[in-house]
């Protein structure tokens, strides 16, 4: 894979685009003006790679646009050595994300080809050692390897999945988008205050794919 100056002046460009608004942390920036995105697209689709823009890949998901990408990252507030879960691996993009600040990501994907898709582009990248990847439902979340210090989720659920939230650690924190597949999502940020409490802050609105049950 090429990251060749245009690549990295067009990165720069958008970084910086997003840099401006003041909304997004610039640990999470920092490493996004570092990862080559057009490495999670075919090549036929590099030119797309740098616009603020969601994109679609195998299976009707897509690729978050980087703003959103940007805007969860910094919501999760994810600290160096964090266990942290990722529920809807899509293209890897994000999984990468998470591993370059630091965390130490399980990330679950439903879909087989975007699941072995997103293992070879990292592994091309040299970026999977911090990362394993799980074929399976989502809902189900990694249970064996819980508590985790952080939740991400890329899909949009109907309501919170208490299964997530039992795997989370007193203190942790989920960031989530919640609503119906034909109406706006609220994207929330929720911390376990406790083993039976949890509290809730609305970030803003959002449009994620739905967040379907089932390995497809």
């Amino acid at each position: 894979m090429q990251d060749g100056f245009r690549h990295r002046g067009q990165r720069k460009r958008l970084i910086d685009r997003l840099r401006e608004r003041g909304e997004y942390s610039e640990r999470v920036l920092s490493v996004m003006a570092n990862l080559p995105r057009h490495a999670f697209l075919d090549s036929s689709f590099a030119e797309w790679a740098y616009r603020d823009e969601a994109f679609p890949i195998d299976c009707e998901q897509t690729i978050s646009q980087p703003s959103t990408v940007a805007w969860q990252s910094s919501a999760l507030q994810l600290l160096p050595r964090q266990k942290v879960l990722e529920v809807g691996t899509g293209s890897g993009y994000q999984a990468a994300v998470l591993s370059l600040l630091g965390g130490r990501v399980f990330t679950v994907e439903r879909h087989k080809p975007l699941y072995q898709k997103a293992k070879l582009t990292l592994k091309k990248l040299r970026l999977d050692r911090g990362i394993r990847f799980y074929l399976r439902d989502g809902h189900r979340g990694v249970p064996e390897l819980a508590p985790f210090s952080r939740i991400l989720v890329t899909a949009g659920a109907i309501e919170i999945p208490q299964v997530l939230v039992d795997q989370l650690e007193v203190g942790g924190l989920m960031v989530i988008p919640i609503g119906g597949e034909e109406d706006d999502q609220q994207l929330l940020r929720i911390t376990k205050v406790a083993a039976d409490k949890t509290v809730q802050e609305e970030l803003g609105l959002c449009r994620f794919v739905p967040f379907r049950r089932g390995v497809a």
